[in-house]
């Protein structure tokens, strides 16, 4: 499964801003009194996903490849992919966390982004040894057969 940016559904969180006024009752009367022009907005969504509810997305991001047509060794393969590419996307997304992370001293940051790089090149080269066994695996294979597997690994 590819991923734009590195984020799916499961992973956002959007924080609420808790209300850290002093004397917020006073305050709201004061605000009512306020044009709507300068009044503040604040808002926050918070959206939790039950861990029935991960384990029913993750059974389900690899149904397509368990009702394929493909031998038991390929769909391993396929899932294995899979997998792969999300942990990729995932430190890809820790990258981009720690380079914007101003609460790290530069060295810090850059010794933690240089560590996530070193991650991804580890998992890199393992996608390319998992593709390879997919080819060998594949090469006495139909070609329709062979197109649904490539179509599969492309998700």
């Amino acid at each position: 499964m590819s991923s734009i940016g590195g984020l799916n559904p499961s992973s956002v969180n959007i924080p609420t801003v808790p209300d850290l006024r002093k004397n917020a009752a006073a305050e709201d009367a004061r605000n009512d009194e306020k044009p709507a022009s300068e009044t503040e907005v604040k808002e926050g969504v918070s959206v939790s996903i039950s861990s029935a509810g991960f384990r029913a997305a993750k059974t389900d991001s690899n149904k397509d490849i368990d009702n394929s047509s493909q031998t038991d060794p390929v769909k391993q393969l396929l899932k294995m992919i899979r997998e792969l590419k999300k942990q990729i996307a995932d430190k890809q997304a820790e990258i981009a966390a720690a380079q914007s992370d101003n609460s790290l001293t530069p060295e810090a940051r850059q010794a933690r982004v240089a560590n996530l790089q070193a991650s991804i090149a580890t998992l890199q080269a393992s996608l390319t040894m998992v593709q390879m066994q997919l080819g060998k695996a594949m090469k006495d294979q139909p070609a329709d057969a062979q197109m649904e597997a490539m179509s599969l690994a492309s998700k």
